[in-house]
């Protein structure tokens, strides 16, 4: 594959998750004074109109909702993920909530396990240990934060949900499945917000507009990077999401990561690192070689 694709994959998502973090700086400006469930409802409901579009484009056999119960499971756990998210960001530092949120590719392994009976590797294992340890780190249980059971609870349902999408139907492709999660996380989402609505300021909903469609673009960016270059060769642009939430945090609301968190987002990142890739050619240099081989190179 040529480097300029590659290239140009890792650059986009790394504008993807640019975006994505400057979705979350909108939901801090919120400042907790929009109920959680109102800022669920209207973001799904944005994302829902957005992809509206999209959809309408496709055949009718290309719309077509798949697997109707596993969609609806997926479209709740956004509804609690994002519900908790909004709860860990409001209430924690961008810093501290995000380290803990990239948590979830390391409990999916456990997950995958346990719920699809996926064999591991011990090194995964000992991997995915040790990002944990960076999670205690940066929650430091000696100073726990209430508001840090709802930065795991996101970190759960953002696992259980890419784990899932592996069940989905491949006839069903993004712009469906994204339109149908959406759509059927209305209702619920809904009836919750009804039930806690207060009144909501043209400044509180341009920042859930704001939110809502950088969390998008995040997503429609993401998806064309993954189908232009294989994962491993760019999934770890996807860490450059915490360094702007950490740039974020201190330039827009003054929150300096102490030498604890900053230690704990390391040892996440960590084995979220590609090594396989970077440590191949290595290991080619280091294997010995067959005698045929040397008894050539002695000879020549």
């Amino acid at each position: 594959m040529p480097r300029s694709v590659t290239y140009s994959a890792i650059l986009l998502l790394i504008i993807g998750n640019l975006a994505a973090s400057l979705s979350d700086g909108a939901v801090k400006l919120l400042d907790g004074e929009v109920t959680t469930f109102q800022y669920v409802f209207l973001r799904q409901l944005i994302s829902t109109l957005v992809i509206l579009p999209f959809w309408l484009a496709q055949t009718p056999d290309v719309r077509r909702l798949r697997s109707p119960k596993l969609n609806l499971f997926r479209a709740h756990l956004i509804i609690i993920g994002s519900g908790c998210m909004v709860v860990a960001i409001t209430h924690l530092t961008l810093a501290t909530a995000n380290a803990v949120f990239y948590a979830a590719p390391l409990l999916m392994l456990p997950l995958a396990v346990l719920l699809l009976n996926e064999k591991t590797s011990l090194s995964r294992w000992i991997a995915s240990m040790f990002g944990f340890a960076g999670v205690l780190v940066v929650l430091r249980p000696s100073e726990f934060h209430w508001a840090a059971l709802f930065a795991l609870g996101t970190t759960f349902t953002l696992a259980l949900f890419h784990l899932t999408a592996r069940k989905l139907p491949s006839e069903q492709n993004v712009i469906t499945t994204l339109f149908w999660t959406s759509l059927l996380s209305i209702p619920v989402s809904a009836l919750l917000a009804w039930i806690a609505w207060t009144p909501i300021s043209l400044y509180h909903l341009l920042l859930i507009l704001g939110s809502a469609s950088l969390i998008l673009l995040y997503n429609g960016l993401a998806v064309i990077a993954y189908r232009r270059a294989p994962a491993g060769n760019i999934a770890i642009a996807e860490n450059s999401g915490l360094i702007f939430v950490v740039l974020l945090g201190v330039i827009g609301f003054n929150e300096v990561p102490d030498g604890l968190t900053a230690l704990g987002i390391i040892m996440i990142v960590i084995p979220l690192m590609p090594w396989q890739r970077y440590t191949q050619p290595l290991r080619h240099l280091l294997r010995p070689k067959p005698p045929s081989e040397r008894r050539k190179n002695i000879t020549d």
